[in-house]
């Protein structure tokens, strides 16, 4: 058995036992309950407003919105703080020692992530789909939409959380990710219609990922006529996957070379001084 396979078996494994530990946790359990409860008390009080030109509720359009924003924040913002995280404590330099220790440790992040995201989306769709009967995922194209949606969302997303991972010094530096992340989030009709936004918000929107995984769930849980209220009047399926896909080529090309240049600058004295400046800063 090859060395590379070796190391990927490893990685799974130990992504496999985070996940698991991650619902043993209180904090971790509060990470995926507290956003979940909040999202859908928004929801909840959405649900008598209506879709600008329609009689459909508004909180219903918001539900797939805001799955498709699950799997953005999951690859962008949890890759990226996990990262830091294990960088700063010496996790990562501890992977750097082993043979293909590296690419184990990409793997069970990977593992490690895709669960806690699939978690998340699942937490906020099945009370979801309670809340309002309007949505369903009554049939074979529905489910497949929703599953390349994420795949390749979560492909599109989460290398360039990792790239973002390896660029921050510490975790404190994670409003650099967190204020720009919430701007896409307010400007790509998440929480509201973007054709109602002006037309150079709506050309920046459509650059990053998270518009397109909101169209893309808005397509496998929405009516066919509400594809009448996105640009264009269509969901846009080969748009989604030319974007999306865009994001997996440039993140995937990029992620390892960034990678292996943090890796080579980490040393015991570089997590030493990190520490060290941590310390100082809770005393």
């Amino acid at each position: 058995m090859s060395p590379l396979v070796v190391a990927a078996r490893a990685g799974l494994s130990r992504g496999r036992i985070e996940l698991r530990q991650s619902f043993t946790n209180a904090e971790t359990l509060w990470g995926y309950l507290f956003p979940t409860v909040v999202l859908l008390v928004v929801m909840f009080f959405l649900r008598g407003a209506k879709v600008p030109g329609t009689e459909f509720s508004l909180g219903a359009q918001t539900l797939p919105s805001t799955l498709g924003m699950t799997v953005a924040f999951g690859g962008l913002v949890t890759m990226a703080s996990i990262l830091t995280v294990e960088r700063e404590d010496g996790t990562l330099l501890r992977a750097k020692a082993t043979p293909n220790g590296m690419f184990g440790y990409l793997i069970s992040k990977i593992t490690l992530v895709s669960g806690m995201t699939l978690v998340s989306v699942a937490l906020l769709l099945v009370p979801g789909l309670f809340l309002f009967d309007v949505l369903a995922l009554d049939s074979i194209g529905a489910w497949l939409t929703l599953a390349w949606v994420m795949l390749v969302g979560m492909v599109a997303t989460m290398p360039v959380g990792a790239v973002f991972g390896s660029l921050l010094s510490n975790p404190r530096n994670m409003g650099l990710i967190m204020l720009p992340m919430m701007g896409l989030i307010a400007t790509s009709g998440i929480f509201y219609p973007i054709t109602a936004m002006p037309g150079w918000l709506q050309a920046v929107a459509q650059v990053f990922p998270i518009y397109w995984l909101g169209l893309g769930m808005r397509s496998a849980l929405l009516p066919e006529a509400m594809a009448a209220v996105e640009l264009g009047d269509s969901w846009r399926h080969l748009e989604t996957l030319l974007v999306l896909g865009g994001w997996a080529v440039a993140g995937l090309v990029l992620a390892p070379v960034v990678l292996r240049r943090m890796a080579r600058r980490e040393s015991g004295s570089s997590v030493a001084a990190r520490r060290e400046k941590a310390m100082q800063r809770v005393t």
